[in-house]
């Protein structure tokens, strides 16, 4: 018997096929049933362990353990001990509509192990018994022979022992662009993942070919059961906005206590009983703590949502919104999102020195062809007779098919034939028209051991071979010019040169064949000596906003690095073109980060601080890159679309999946673009600063009016005077009259200079320099301005106290509405940002007044707040008494935006 611990660290890639399978006690003929079972008894079943759902009792209790809920509790409690249980139901229902809107967000429990999982749920043609079966893939155990053709799924990690033509797409694990093609030779142990071309991965798909292997890993033990336990076990960053909410609210209870206990002091002092203290204390709560900012908040980030799904990104989690707006760094992925994953034909050479350059991308037909000295359109084909023979032969030997039907381009075959039959759309000879009028007598499909395609033709009574295919193996097939030394030798260097700056470069020839075709002998050996055409390059062009994008990105202080499985050459020329790289420095591939040593040493930590560009990285290296980012400081927004980046999106601060990637990127992101373009991720960071900027509108609207109420009640015990306003005419005002318009925040359009600023530090919290500032100055003003009316009333009037109150709260309500205008910005003037950009402002300050003044004629609501109807001359002079303030605020931000150097 084999044991798990025998087998679970060996590097199959470097053994040989009869060690392989002396290791694993097999042969040729594979395991027996009986042996099958005891293996499966021991190493358990092929699949991964589904994942263990969240209680919902437990997400709610998660939404009731917060500093701010556990301060409104106790605000809740003390007032039903006091008998104002209209100010304990206020509070309550507060807290219950803010852990409902919570628990709907969380509710939707991460599903990526299960994800994972569908990935192994097929099922495999097996040798058992030296018989070929089909198995479920959950049955299959270390030693079996599993067959692999095209179209198949990969059922397991398999050591290769037989490949014909075997190609396989492993991009969800490797990140790799191209399908690999595959063999049964032994490399060196250190290879990595996406080199090790004599494995098969499971969950990966056979696209040409047929190959046999042997299991050697099942279940967790496999790269991508590797990669379940990474993401189940592994852990996500907070949130920016989660960090600075939790400062924040352990603030707002800290000051609560402190005030708390010097307001009980004092008026102890002044010889107050401890019921009526108590009752004050309670009051001062009320003031201070923002009640209505779950709720807001809550609405700031929804509209945010929306916005953002306008610009084509969907965001699963609210609290995820700002945190592209926080990020320091965005660690992206190249293939689809920076470039369009669309193989196009960019270049032509010949070999007399003319060639010519190609626009548009992509599977289509729309572009042109232009001469690389003159950039003026190819406007004949008759003058270039190698340009129309090298495209005639792209397209005969071509199995692909490319067509427009509906409006929609449609296509289908290998993408490098697809992008041909493009070239010749572009040079306006339809690669239909062409197959039709030329005769065909035959084809040489294309090989991975051949290299090539070829086509036999009849053409001008002659008939002629066209090939197309690797460069070193159709100039096999030419001969060279005459009086043309090294011909083959140059040809060779300048493929060479294009492959280093990223190019897929295939060779044309074509010749006469000599005699009719041998029916009774393969095409391959009637093969006649060719004459070479030339040179097509190909290469997954730029996303047409992907530069503009990154540029925007530098002028905001966001980092780009690109993290990719793809080749170092072709990743590093793609973020030359970007601007993300330069010529000084380095691409770090993952063979460098291994021999850099683990995460943790300085040298790891100096190659990712230094790098912009990381390929040939294993999804554990993307994993240790953005922990390293993390715990050097950054703020990491991390985008991917396979299962090799699930790990890494979880991880990050911010999980950005693709919407083309697979179900793992998507459960695990807590953001999905929908159009994989880079720029809508950009759009995103804007829309994320923005939603910052709202909640910061919010909370200096709520905050800077329950200081104004603190202000207020410390000046009337100070002047010995009774409370100006009651516990629940506090509530009415945050969480009624404030809480209907604050909302009109969220629908602030975002100053244009956000995406001009730097990131916010991560150590930065809510109340920075100029929040503070304007906080107390703004609450200083508003609680004195009410404290100068309840003086006067109660002093000079002599007024009755429940009327004057009445007065001094709907002045309060007056204030708040025209505050909410100088919270429009923090530095900018409230007059030179046009109310046309948020008419919502302009509504819910109206309806804010409506319910107030309406109230005031309602029964219940008198009886409930304490409040009556005022004459219209009363409500004139309080409004005139209220607008100073927004003059007052003015001056704040002049005198602020003047001496800010030296504040």
């Amino acid at each position: 018997m084999i044991k798990k611990s025998s087998i679970s660290d060996k590097k199959w890639h470097s053994i040989g096929e009869e060690d392989v399978y002396n290791i694993l006690k097999t042969s040729a003929n594979g395991i027996d049933t009986k042996e099958a079972k005891v293996r499966l008894a021991n190493f358990g079943p092929n699949k991964l362990p589904d994942k263990h759902k969240i209680s919902i009792w437990k997400i709610i209790f998660s939404q009731l353990f917060n500093p701010l809920i556990f301060i409104l509790i106790a605000a809740a409690v003390a007032s039903i001990l006091i008998g104002e249980g209209e100010d304990a139901i206020f509070i309550f229902l507060v807290i219950l509509i803010n852990t409902i809107i919570g628990t709907y967000q969380e509710f939707n429990a991460e599903k990526s192990a299960a994800s994972l999982q569908k990935l192994l749920r097929i099922r495999s043609k097996v040798k058992r018994n030296n018989t070929a079966q089909h198995l479920d893939s959950e049955e299959l155990v270390p030693g079996d022979l599993v067959y692999l053709e095209s179209g198949n799924k990969v059922p397991a990690d398999l050591r290769l022992v037989e490949t014909l033509g075997l190609e396989i797409d492993e991009s969800f694990l490797t990140g790799e662009s191209q399908a690999v093609i595959k063999n049964t030779d032994v490399i060196k142990k250190d290879t990595v993942v996406a080199d090790r071309k004599n494995m098969a991965f499971a969950g990966s798909t056979v696209m040409s070919g047929r190959g046999m292997g042997i299991v050697v890993s099942t279940g967790l033990q496999t790269e991508v059961g590797k990669i379940a336990k990474n993401v189940s076990e592994g852990e996500s960053a907070k949130p920016p906005l989660i960090h600075r909410m939790e400062k924040f609210t352990k603030n707002i209870a800290y000051i609560v206590i402190v005030l708390s206990v010097i307001l009980a002091m004092l008026l102890r002092f002044q010889g107050m009983d401890m019921a009526s203290i108590f009752f004050f204390v309670v009051a001062l709560a009320v003031s201070a703590i923002p009640e209505g900012l779950p709720v807001s908040l809550t609405v700031a980030l929804a509209v945010a949502t929306k916005r953002m799904a306008k610009r084509n990104v969907i965001v699963r989690k609210l609290t995820s919104v700002e945190s592209l707006g926080s990020c320091t760094v965005i660690a992206s992925d190249k293939t689809g999102t920076l470039t369009v994953n669309q193989q196009t034909v960019k270049k032509i050479f010949f070999p007399d020195g003319l060639a010519f350059n190609i626009s548009g991308e992509g599977y289509n037909g729309e572009g042109e062809i232009l001469p690389e000295n003159n950039s003026e359109r190819l406007t004949s084909l008759d003058d270039y007779p190698e340009l129309i023979k090298i495209i005639e032969v792209s397209i005969l030997a071509n199995e692909a098919g490319l067509e427009i039907k509906n409006g929609l381009w449609q296509h289908f075959g290998d993408a490098m034939d697809v992008a041909l039959l493009g070239l010749g759309i572009k040079a306006g000879m339809s690669p239909l028209t062409i197959r039709n009028s030329i005769e065909s007598l035959g084809k040489i499909p294309y090989e991975s051991e051949k290299k090539y395609a070829a086509a036999f033709y009849k053409r001008g009574g002659s008939i002629h071979c066209g090939i197309k295919g690797a460069v070193e193996t159709v100039l096999d097939y030419c001969k060279a010019p005459e009086n043309s030394y090294y011909f083959k030798e140059k040809i060779l260097q300048q493929a060479n040169d294009l492959a280093e700056k990223g190019y897929r470069v295939l060779a044309f020839a074509e010749g006469e064949v000599a005699d009719s075709l041998q029916s009774g002998s393969e095409l391959e050996n009637q093969i006649p000596i060719l004459e070479f055409i030339g040179l097509i390059c190909f290469i997954d062009p730029l996303r047409a906003e992907a530069k503009s994008a990154v540029e925007k990105c530098k002028k905001a202080g966001v980092k780009v690095i690109m993290i990719t499985g793809d080749h170092p050459a072709t990743a590093g020329n793609i973020a030359r073109e970007l601007g993300i790289h330069d010529e000084n420095q380095t691409v770090v591939t993952g063979k460098m980060l291994s021999q850099a040593g683990n995460p943790d040493t300085e040298a790891y930590r100096e190659s990712v601080a230094s790098a912009s560009v990381f390929a040939r990285v294993s999804p554990q290296q993307k994993l240790e890159i953005v922990d390293v980012l993390i715990k050097a400081g950054e703020f990491v927004a991390v985008t991917g679309d396979g299962v090799n980046d699930a790990p890494a999106l979880r991880r990050a601060n911010l999980g950005v999946a693709m919407g083309s990637g697979t179900d793992v990127a998507k459960d695990v992101g807590a953001m999905i673009v929908v159009d994989d373009n880079f720029s809508s991720i950009v759009a995103g960071v804007e829309e994320g600063r923005f939603a910052y900027d709202n909640v910061r509108k919010v909370i200096y609207l709520l905050v800077s009016t329950g200081a104004a109420e603190v202000f207020m009640f410390i000046m009337a015990i100070i002047a010995g005077l009774p409370l100006p306003l009651l516990a629940v005419q506090l509530l009415w005002l945050n969480l009624v009259t404030n809480g209907i318009q604050d909302k009109a925040l969220a629908f602030e359009a975002g100053e244009p200079e956000t995406m001009r600023r730097k990131p916010r530090k991560p150590s930065e919290g809510i109340f920075n320099q100029i929040m503070s500032k304007q906080i107390l100055v703004s609450g200083f003003i508003i609680g004195a301005m009410a404290f100068g009316y309840w003086y006067y009333l109660i002093n000079y009037l002599k007024m009755e106290e429940q009327y004057a109150r009445n007065l001094v709260l709907l002045l309060m309500v007056f204030l708040q509405n025209f505050h909410i205008f100088n919270c429009r910005s923090e530095r900018k003037s409230t007059f030179r940002i046009p109310l046309v950009k948020n008419f919502w402002l302009i509504i819910l300050v109206i309806a804010a007044q409506g319910v107030h003044i309406v109230s005031m004629h309602i029964p219940f609501m008198q009886e409930l707040l304490r409040i009556h109807p005022i004459t219209l001359s009363e409500w004139g002079i309080i409004l005139t008494l209220a607008l100073p303030i927004i003059f007052a605020m003015e001056i704040f931000k002049i005198l602020y935006n003047k001496l800010k150097p030296q504040l």
